[in-house]
């Protein structure tokens, strides 16, 4: 009996330990793939070319993510101004010296269910990972 509960530890132990470095490296990388887009949607948005990012650019981002994997649908985006002006508007785009912030989101989907075998307590579906930054726009009319 004393073997058996041994050996049943051991194979629980053995199981998060194989397969606990992979979910780690898939949260590092969607990450990774969510501050790269929030990276690239804010260096085109404050170009002097645009001063914006409207919804086609995020959908188009979307679209871009879901190469990597993520649910389109459960990807967020919020866009945001400097004083208070629309960031979305591409007949009236940000002039230059103003602050253009994104912030992106994604569910972790479930990604620590396997911490439970050793007893720690997964956090909450609602949780989520970000990625956020600001650009001065560079827009000029």
């Amino acid at each position: 009996m004393k073997s058996l509960l041994v050996f049943i530890l051991l194979a629980a132990m053995m199981c998060w330990f194989m397969f606990s470095p992979i979910y780690k490296h898939v949260l590092i990388v969607r990450q990774a793939v969510l501050q790269q887009e929030v990276d690239y949607l804010l260096e085109v948005g404050a170009n002097g070319d645009h001063g914006y990012i409207n919804s086609q650019m995020l959908q188009e981002a979307k679209v871009r993510l879901a190469a990597f994997g993520l649910k389109p649908a459960s990807i967020t985006f919020e866009v945001s101004a400097g004083g208070g002006a629309d960031a979305t508007n591409a007949a009236a785009p940000l002039p230059r010296g103003t602050a253009l912030s994104l912030k992106a989101s994604y569910p972790i989907e479930g990604l620590f269910a396997i911490d439970q075998l050793i007893g720690i307590t997964p956090p909450s579906d609602s949780m989520k990972l970000s990625a956020s930054g600001m650009k001065m726009s560079e827009y000029v009319p």
